[in-house]
């Protein structure tokens, strides 16, 4: 009898070991997933500031973008074209070289390595990146295409509004699309009505009562068609080389060849340089070399269709900034053409961003 119990006795402490090992097991699988919800909590609300704050970003580069407009036409009061183009080249690829040492300072410091870089570079042969041949020729094609777009636009920007010149460089959001059918590139139904959407929207906005068409909104719209150009050489080039090192070497190819025409064909003085310095930093500088950072730290990890929205909106604030800032006000009939204008920019996007949605 008492082996009976005494069985019993330890029977039940086992079963009450093993109950107590269970809660603690139950307990600890409980914080676990308790420790997994917060750190998920926490994930998402960092990943809802990082996209708030790229949002920002990206609206702020708009912002930058479409003020540029308003400092590109009062610099044409005090300096001619090229003149006015070699110096903004010139100072944004100085800006980037800045911005080359910290993207690739980060890069480094992620893989690990150390001060020693450089110099083992060095013993392996590898060249330094302004001297790769790779990265050279793919910023000097774009380069050309970028001189050729600003020459257009930047001379037609004297016999046009602010607003409208915004508008219709905008345009390429819409031409880079159906330029990409030569590269086997899919371009949806919409972007296809928004194609034709667009094109009323330029009757609008540069034809006259009297059906003539505008020189100034012609140069604009030729400079368009050159910076889609740039942005499908980008799009291939980009494979192989380092965009930023790309667009630096792009914008002093600018700067050359802008250069060579300033002396050629205008008379560049000092006076008129200093007079225009304003306008010149301003796009140099802060449009270039903030603009481009800005869009650059904006874009990462963001939906693309969601930040080309956003960036379109430069066309809305150059036609704001030239009202506010120059007094440029559009007639009700190129405020029509406008809108319908920026709602082919929008519909233009909206393929990618349902599929990426479904």
């Amino acid at each position: 009898m008492f082996v009976l119990r005494l069985s019993c006795n330890l029977s039940e402490t086992k079963e009450s070991v093993r109950n107590t090992e269970k809660r603690g097991e139950n307990k600890r699988e409980k914080g676990k997933r308790e420790g997994r919800k917060t750190k998920e909590n926490i994930m998402e609300k960092k990943e809802k500031m990082h996209k708030i704050r790229n949002t920002f970003f990206l609206l702020l580069t708009a912002l930058i973008w479409g003020a540029a407009f308003v400092a590109q036409s009062v610099s044409m009061d005090y300096v001619e074209p090229l003149t006015f183009i070699c110096l903004r080249s010139l100072i944004g690829g100085i800006v980037l070289l800045p911005c080359i040492w910290f993207f690739d300072w980060q890069k480094k410091k992620k893989q690990g390595e150390g001060h020693g870089d450089l110099q083992r570079e060095k013993e392996s042969g590898k060249l330094p990146w302004w001297k790769e041949k790779q990265t050279l020729l793919a910023g000097g094609i774009c380069g050309l295409f970028l001189f050729a777009a600003n020459c257009f636009q930047q001379t037609g920007i004297q016999y046009t509004t602010v607003g409208k010149a915004g508008f219709i460089t905008a345009f390429y959001i819409i031409i880079v699309p159906v330029m990409g059918i030569s590269l086997k590139k899919y371009c949806g139904l919409l972007t296809w009505i928004s194609v034709v959407i667009a094109l009323g929207g330029l009757y609008f906005l540069c034809m006259n009562e009297k059906m003539e068409l505008q020189t100034g909104d012609v140069l604009i719209l030729i400079s368009a068609f050159l910076f889609s150009g740039q942005i499908m050489a980008i799009d291939y080039f980009v494979q192989f080389v380092d965009g930023v090192k790309m667009s630096c070497v792009q914008f002093l190819t600018g700067a050359v060849l802008g250069g060579i025409g300033m002396f050629l064909f205008e008379n560049p003085q000092v006076s008129a340089i200093a007079a225009a310095a304003g306008p010149i930093l301003y796009t140099g500088a802060i449009s270039t070399g903030v603009g481009y950072t800005l869009q650059i730290v904006g874009q990462k990890g963001m939906n693309p269709t969601v930040a080309a929205l956003l960036l379109s909106l430069e066309s809305v604030f150059s036609a704001l900034c030239g009202y506010v800032l120059l007094g440029q006000g559009m007639s009700s009939r190129e405020l029509f053409g406008s809108a319908l204008m920026f709602g082919a920019i929008i519909l233009a996007q909206l393929p990618d961003f349902r599929q990426k949605n479904h």
